[in-house]
């Protein structure tokens, strides 16, 4: 099989915004989307995350590398646009891998952002 570039995209959200919450929801976050697309942090290119600006005590892309992942990956964090009535306490990511893709990539939604893409909710699927 030959090796593809691809982005697998997921998203959570926290109940507050403290630094023990963001590593903890980012950890999770990342470790569903390694396991739902079998890559691990060399298939990693480039890793894009974005918060919601009520989220001030944790950069995303920090929670990823005290959670262990995205440890010689690139990384990156921005401020999502503030949208009215947009999902509060929100953080994206995009992940760019090169990978052999043995599959569709599996994008993943967790906690209150599984709302956002309900087509990707796992618990609908089971």
């Amino acid at each position: 099989m030959e090796e593809s570039v691809y982005a697998i995209r997921g998203a959570t959200t926290v109940v507050h915004d403290s630094p023990a919450e963001v590593d903890e929801a980012v950890g999770e976050l990342m470790a569903e989307l390694y396991r739902e697309n079998g890559i691990t942090d060399s298939d990693a290119a480039f890793i894009l995350f974005s918060q919601t600006r009520d989220i001030r005590t944790r950069n995303a892309a920090a929670a990823c590398r005290r959670s262990g992942y995205g440890v010689l990956t690139p990384l990156f964090c921005v401020q999502e646009a503030d949208i009215a009535g947009g999902l509060r306490l929100a953080i994206r990511v995009m992940v760019l891998v090169n990978h052999r893709k043995e599959r569709e990539a599996r994008m993943v939604y967790l906690r209150g952002a599984s709302s956002l893409r309900p087509e990707y909710n796992k618990e609908k699927e089971e």
